[in-house]
């Protein structure tokens, strides 16, 4: 079977560009046992309360769950297992440094398929207040309304 070229999303998680600002992203490994591939493969994933921890010199995503899969057998995983991420020692340390600064966190924006290997983006975020978020809403909400009023093709109410 030959690897396949490209970039495919697999699971996002939506919620962190809602609840955070991210400042960084990374590119990482996952190191996954071959049921998790297999599930993950089939969009069977869940990033939603996930984030990741630095512990001795190491990432952790913790909080993800990857759903059983159902060909497999009783050795299947634990889904919420913590996950190993797999980066260079400069990286982790340079992620230490960032987490320990007041307000940042590490959270998984999105897992997908790279030629054939499975892939994390890891973001260091920092998290939005209430009146960053209407900021975001108010701003997305101007952008609909211009996008519509283009289409419409300057028809207004008053034609």
């Amino acid at each position: 079977m030959a690897k396949q070229k490209g970039i495919k999303p697999v699971v996002v998680n939506r919620r962190a560009r809602h609840d955070y600002f991210v400042e960084e992203a990374y590119e990482c490994g996952i190191a996954l046992q071959g049921t998790e591939v297999k599930s993950l493969r089939q969009g069977k994933g869940n990033l939603k309360e996930s984030y990741a921890t630095v512990r001795d010199n190491e990432v952790l995503v913790l909080g993800m769950h990857i759903s059983p899969y159902e060909q497999g057998s009783i050795f299947n995983p634990d889904p919420l297992r913590p996950k190993k991420l797999l980066l260079h020692k400069s990286e982790i340390r340079k992620l230490k440094a960032q987490v320990q600064q007041k307000g940042y966190t590490l959270i998984p924006l999105q897992i997908y398929l790279k030629d054939g290997l499975m892939k994390l983006e890891l973001g260091v975020c920092q998290g939005k207040r209430l009146h960053d978020k209407r900021d975001d809403m108010a701003e997305r909400d101007a952008k609909r309304d211009m996008e519509r009023a283009l289409r419409s093709g300057g028809r207004g109410a008053d034609d």
